[in-house]
């Protein structure tokens, strides 16, 4: 009967025949080529007769395929050359971590399941990363009859091949194997950071280079900030300024405080101008005050305007800051005058003046005004959002919540 499938495991190490029957080597290697076919066996590398050259067919050569063997209808062998467009399966995925999108986890393969197409035609249906595969590592050189019998009583442990993702370190290669990232741009930036800080360093390298450089910035705003940094020093300093021009100006402030001075201020010259002058204002402040924490990124109106002026303005602006929940008024002085929470403003009238509408009592933080005195204030009034301001009591920033918690996560 013939199989329906075949792994990796017994795919290494078949006897190859030729059309007379007769053996002329064994499997060592099997490769894709992505650009032509993303699941289809392209071509087989075989070592026979005790020498070490590999010598290779294409899958277009194969008469059938199965446990007894691999029969060929077409006997022209080449000798092996390296190729940056295929994609080997014992060397480039056996082993290797690759991410489980669906699961939103790293794992590493320990073996490749096919579907035997017309019982000649290899395709990728699955990677396996359970212990049926272990078994089948463990065992691999004895009858694979006897070892299927000794994995039926162990679960199934495997990933479709089409809901995982190859890292690919070399951007050239990556470039040629057209690996798409497009199945990891649509997870949450949060889900996504857990599998950056899975991975090994070259991995988290290859990885965030290869993303837009805005999912990238959402990305890397939630993992740990010694890798952050780690991985923005690994970059390209072109590459890295791209990613910290789509981060909050705060965010890129402290991956760029956690880097080395010399490489922070490499990457802060390639910023574009006004990112890199909201940056390095953030940077002149300690890390550990309510300057190094605030972020730039707020809405500030002056106080003798009405409900609508403000609510039109925000519609209208492309650029509304996440997590908006509170609109500062600026007196005539230019003074932080009061603050308006954003519900309160979509209640009111349009008419409504916006000093009537001000919270009874603004709390503020001067920006040197250290971390934990600023942690205090968010417990004991219960804040969402701190306004931060100079010596002059001008609003110079804003602490929110999340960025509160952000510190309690950190430790």
């Amino acid at each position: 009967m013939a199989e329906t499938h075949l792994y990796l495991t017994e795919l290494v190490g078949l006897v190859v025949y030729d059309l007379k029957g007769k053996r002329i080597g064994k499997i060592r290697e099997a490769a894709l080529l992505p650009l032509v076919d993303p699941e289809r066996v392209d071509r087989y590398m075989i070592g026979g007769g005790g020498g070490w050259t590999w010598m290779t067919f294409r899958h277009d050569q194969v008469a059938s395929i199965s446990l007894r063997g691999i029969h060929l209808r077409e006997e022209l062998l080449t000798p092996h050359h390296a190729d940056e467009y295929a994609l080997r399966l014992v060397r480039d995925l056996l082993d290797q971590q690759i991410i489980d999108a669906q699961g939103r986890k790293v794992v590493r393969v320990t073996d490749v399941t096919f579907e035997v197409g017309e019982g000649r035609e290899l395709r990728v249906m699955e990677v396996d990363v359970g212990l049926r595969s272990v078994v089948r590592r463990l065992f691999q050189g004895l009858p694979p009859r006897w070892i299927r019998r000794m994995q039926r009583p162990i679960a199934v442990s495997s990933i479709p091949w089409k809901l995982t993702n190859i890292l690919e370190p070399d951007p050239q290669r990556r470039l040629r194997l057209n690996i798409t990232t497009k199945i990891l741009e649509d997870m949450h930036p949060a889900d996504l950071a857990d599998i950056v800080e899975e991975l090994s360093p070259d991995n988290r390298e290859a990885l965030i280079e290869a993303l837009d450089s805005e999912v990238a910035a959402d990305t890397l705003t939630e993992v740990e900030p010694e890798i952050q940094a780690s991985i923005l020093e690994s970059l390209e300093t072109g590459k890295a300024a791209e990613i910290l021009e789509e981060m909050s100006a705060g965010a890129a402030a402290d991956a760029l405080a956690e880097m080395g001075e010399e490489t922070s201020a490499e990457i802060l010259e390639e910023m574009e101008a006004e990112p890199k002058t909201e940056v390095s204002e953030l940077l002149e402040f300690d890390g550990d005050t309510a300057g190094g924490m605030m972020t730039t990124e707020f809405v500030a109106v002056p106080e003798t305007g009405i409900v609508s002026s403000v609510l039109d303005a925000l519609r209208e602006s492309g650029d509304v800051p996440e997590g908006l929940n509170t609109v500062f008024l600026i007196g005539g002085d230019g003074n932080l005058a009061g603050s308006v929470s954003l519900a309160r403003l979509f209640l009111s009238p349009p008419s409504a003046p916006l000093r009537g509408l001000a919270a009874e009592k603004t709390r503020s933080a001067g920006a040197g005004v250290r971390r934990e005195e600023v942690m205090e204030l968010f417990d004991k009034y219960s804040l969402l959002t701190l306004p931060v301001v100079d010596r002059n009591g001008v609003l110079v920033g804003a602490i929110n919540a999340d960025d509160v918690i952000t510190v309690l996560r950190q430790g």
